[in-house]
């Protein structure tokens, strides 16, 4: 389906998602997260999402929990210490203490502009919808991790 995680994404999250077990039995966490990206990519209400997919308050419940622990953060930091990448951005002319810069990698903007428009087509990312901006940079992330797994897939 449009929305589902492949299997070789599926081995990369997996074991970065937490995994405590509580008294009643968990919905399936591929199922939950497969649901977090169609709402994601399409934009729905979580009300409208599928029955296949579990509930929507399972699959919304999740998406806040694991924002809450910084569980799309860090997976997005162990996406991005695979391909090496860090910040390239120019500093202030004012700026006592200056940051690391390339001019050299600064030329290469298109590659980020067109990074920008993959994670625009995320129609919630698109229209920012969310009341609240951790949510709204939640998605933002999820975006960038799903981008990432494909790119991984694509060059392995």
């Amino acid at each position: 389906m449009r929305y589902e995680l492949a299997d070789h994404e599926w081995t990369a999250v997996r074991p970065m998602l937490p995994n405590k077990p509580r008294g009643v039995p968990r919905v399936n966490d591929r199922r939950a997260l497969n649901g977090i990206f169609r709402v994601l990519r399409s934009g729905a209400p979580w009300r409208d999402l599928p029955t296949a997919l579990g509930p929507y308050t399972t699959c919304f419940n999740r998406f806040v929990r694991w924002r809450g622990a910084g569980v799309w953060g860090r997976i997005i930091e162990a996406l991005a210490m695979k391909k090496g990448a860090w910040a390239n951005i120019p500093p202030k002319s004012n700026r006592s203490d200056p940051i690391c810069f390339s001019p050299h990698l600064c030329r290469a903007r298109n590659q980020v502009e067109r990074f920008f428009n993959k994670i625009k087509q995320c129609r919630r990312v698109a229209t920012r919808c969310d009341r609240l901006a951790a949510n709204y940079l939640a998605f933002v992330q999820l975006a960038s991790i799903r981008l990432w797994l494909r790119l991984n897939e694509s060059a392995s």
